[in-house]
């Protein structure tokens, strides 16, 4: 009687409402983040072929429009191929905590006011905590598989991810002193509120360490030690196929989404303008869903960025990738904490 009540009560009616809008937050959060990544890769190839001077992708659908729908068809009807030696439970479910450690980091993201999946207070120490799982799956790739290329990938993986992890925590250290918050919403308010409407301005050391670390955390070029394909073949992920394969190089582009977003959120304004740019067209702010366009611009160029870095730079020696790490990038960002504290306290 007691349980009918409750159904009955408007209490339950509240939280199912409430259990429903989250749902279908993740959905289209979800749905989004897919599309985005089928066409990053669609993206990154043309791109970075007309930085070649060549075509990139062409013959599936209009100028390769269809591309990445094809490589995933392709993937998904591979044969999957488990080596017999592989430590199968471990190796089975490494793919997935790198691909449900980068959703799972969107979940806290907000794309414009008031429209995040999970609005809670520790949003950043939460983004920096899912990137640390995320590399428990490339070490356990690499160590399932029983294969000399993938243990080294795993290793080099574990000591990137030490340096790194610690260089991106403390970059964003000064962001948390200047907003006096960890709530990513909070964040982009505090920036709002700033002068120039961004945190790139004052802390723009922060953010070279930060793009940097970004870089190195999801192994991307010049940072893609783990899965050097010159030393390792293919690294962490060489003996994987078929859809487990895919998801590899899903996650990977979903992390990249995810430090593109965090760059947006912490450093450039989130969907905000700054304020020169709002006295000067004041009607701006009125155009409706104004807020997730200027977030999706200031997104597009920070995963353009990535693309032009892949072209442009050669890869780093693992030496220097660890000297970077340490003796550059840890001291920049302690060095940042210092000048804020300073600043903080002196205003």
């Amino acid at each position: 009687m007691k349980i009918f009540e409750f159904i009955m009560s408007e209490g339950f009616f509240d939280m199912f409402l409430d259990i429903v809008i989250i749902i279908i937050k993740i959905a289209v959060v979800v749905g989004v983040a897919m599309l985005h990544v089928m066409y990053a890769t669609w993206a990154e190839r043309k791109s970075i072929g007309r930085m070649q001077v060549r075509m990139g992708p062409m013959e599936v659908g209009f100028h390769g429009l269809l591309q990445p729908i094809a490589d995933g068809v392709k993937l998904f009807f591979k044969e999957d191929i488990i080596p017999a030696n592989a430590d199968k439970p471990v190796f089975y479910v490494s793919p997935v905590i790198i691909m449900m450690s980068t959703l799972v980091s969107l979940s806290v993201i907000p794309f414009f006011d008031g429209f995040v999946v999970a609005n809670i207070n520790i949003g950043l120490l939460f983004i920096l905590a899912m990137s640390s799982i995320g590399a428990y799956g490339i070490v356990l790739a690499g160590w399932s598989s029983n294969s000399k290329y993938p243990f080294l990938g795993g290793l080099r993986a574990s000591a990137q991810v030490i340096s790194y992890e610690v260089a991106m925590g403390l970059s964003l250290v000064g962001v948390m002193i200047m907003a006096g918050s960890l709530n990513l919403q909070d964040i982009v308010k505090a920036q709002a509120a700033y002068p120039t409407g961004m945190y790139v301005v004052p802390q723009i050391i922060a953010f070279f360490v930060f793009v940097v670390s970004a870089l190195a955390e999801t192994n991307r070029t010049p940072f893609d030690m783990p899965e050097a394909e010159n030393e390792l073949v293919a690294g962490y992920f060489t003996e994987y196929s078929g859809i487990r394969f895919a998801l590899f190089f899903l996650g990977e582009y979903v992390g990249m989404i995810v430090m593109a977003c965090m760059a947006v959120v912490c450093f450039l304004g989130g969907w905000t303008l700054p304020p020169f740019i709002v006295k000067i067209v004041p009607f701006v702010e009125s155009v409706p869903f104004i807020g997730l366009f200027i977030f999706l611009a200031k997104l597009y160029v920070c995963i353009f960025f990535y693309y032009w870095i892949r072209a442009t730079v050669p890869r780093y020696r693992y030496d220097q990738v660890m000297a970077l790490g340490w003796k550059l990038l840890i001291p920049l960002a302690l060095l940042n904490i210092l000048i804020t504290g300073v600043i903080k306290i002196l205003a």
